[in-house]
């Protein structure tokens, strides 16, 4: 029925990832959010991802379209939202606060394994939401490296293909938004090594993911934690890259 508007699935999609990224959501909102991912997941055709290949391929194409409808907050909101820190402390927060958002989706994803695992075949199901679950984080991991660079000054371009590209560019080296070269993007994520490096990037993440399945609560306290040192990590680099271009460019902050 939703067959013929890819426009408006890819909206209902982006719009679920997008409430995801939410700094404090309950935890039975963000378990309802991940299932209804999954669901949305299986009405786009996805249903058997014991292929890491067909695993990756989607999870690819799902970060790119998701990718524009990241809500990114710019320096103005940002100071409104967390009054009374400076730069640091900022930057401190975010990264703190997208890590908790990260281990909360592995949280919630580990609750819905562990109902899953009560239903037969569970296993049916769970590599869907193991896909969901890691387009997820990236979504939230996209939000803090826009937000981050928006606190050194070095906002990513504004236009929906143009900002997807470099989110996901950044997420996949780890590294910030190169300003200088504005141009560099669309060709260089085309490219086949960068997508190759997205789709690894992906495949590492699908794979830590799979504690997920652990059963019960154990998977669930697992997966929180490693997606929150995941994202503590890579803020902390981007942090690091970002300050270093920060210094380098004419005319910004030393």
């Amino acid at each position: 029925m939703d067959g013929g508007q890819p426009g408006a699935d890819a909206d209902q999609l982006g719009a679920t990832v997008a409430a995801l990224t939410a700094d404090d959501l309950p935890v039975a909102r963000r378990r309802q959010l991940l299932t209804r991912l999954v669901g949305q997941a299986r009405a786009r055709g996805l249903t058997d991802l014991f292929k890491p290949k067909a695993a990756v391929r989607w999870m690819a194409d799902t970060v790119a379209e998701i990718a524009p409808h990241v809500p990114i907050r710019d320096l103005a909101t940002l100071r409104k939202h967390f009054p009374g820190l400076d730069d640091d402390a900022l930057a401190d927060r975010l990264i703190r606060n997208a890590s908790r958002a990260t281990a909360g989706v592995g949280a919630a994803g580990g609750g819905v394994a562990a109902v899953e695992w009560a239903v037969t075949p569970a296993l049916l199901s769970a590599p869907v939401l193991l896909a969901a679950e890691t387009v997820a984080v990236v979504a939230i991991e996209l939000k803090l490296i826009g937000e981050l660079h928006e606190v050194h000054r070095l906002p990513v371009p504004t236009g929906g293909a143009q900002r997807a590209v470099a989110l996901v560019q950044a997420w996949a080296t780890q590294r910030g938004v190169n300003p200088m070269m504005p141009g560099v993007g669309v060709s260089a994520v085309l490219g086949t090594a960068a997508r190759r490096e997205l789709r690894d990037s992906l495949l590492r993440r699908f794979g830590r993911n799979l504690t997920t399945l652990g059963p019960f609560l154990t998977g669930a306290a697992v997966a929180g934690y490693l997606n929150r040192r995941a994202t503590r990590t890579l803020g902390d680099q981007l942090r690091k890259d970002l300050r270093h271009q920060a210094r380098a460019l004419p005319g910004k902050h030393p």
